[in-house]
């Protein structure tokens, strides 16, 4: 029955707390910094009548500590506090598939996809060889069909998956295509 955190991401938790004021003028002042760096602490101010809070714009695998602190005209309330540990950033793709070889052509996918990934481009080139092909989908996706390949081929596939924020992230594999039918 303290102040705690729940709905824990890799950049916000909602903190909650049990109601403890009941003026009209007392308020809450929520303090949380970075563990390993108190100097970067921010504040808010909180109506007395909150019993919730979401922090967002955290930093991803980071242990805040948090103090909310009462202020009453009437009584005295000691701080509550809690520490909280913010997820891993998921990062996608965080593992390409190659599927469905065929002579000229072959299915890759990837996962996970993510909200907050734009689109995901899929280059791909023959090895060794210096021609690459980009091919662009849209971040809903999981997967496309990679056409109009070279028989009995080696191919290196990149998936990269661009952030909405801009950031992109890259994950290869190589492809092999099937052997074609030989002409008569």
């Amino acid at each position: 029955n303290r102040l705690h955190a729940v709905d824990i991401t890799s950049s916000s938790f909602r903190l909650m707390w049990p109601k403890l004021l009941s003026q009209e003028s007392d308020y809450y002042i929520l303090e949380y910094a970075p563990r390993d760096d108190l100097a970067r602490k921010r504040t808010k101010q909180v109506p007395g009548a909150h019993t919730s809070l979401v922090l967002s714009n955290l930093a991803p695998e980071t242990t805040y500590e948090v103090a909310l602190i009462p202020e009453s005209n009437v009584h005295y309330f000691p701080p509550q506090t809690t520490r909280v540990t913010t997820l891993a950033e998921e990062i996608s793709p965080a593992q390409v598939l190659i599927s469905e070889s065929g002579p000229r052509s072959f299915h890759v996918s990837w996962a996970p996809t993510l909200d907050s990934v734009a689109s995901y481009q899929i280059l791909y080139g023959p090895l060794p060889g210096n021609s690459v092909e980009l091919l662009e989908v849209d971040g809903k996706h999981n997967g496309t069909v990679v056409e109009n390949l070279a028989p009995n081929t080696t191919y290196l596939v990149t998936v990269t998956a661009v952030y909405q924020s801009g950031k992109e992230k890259s994950l290869s594999a190589k492809a092999c295509t099937q052997e074609g039918e030989r002409a008569a």
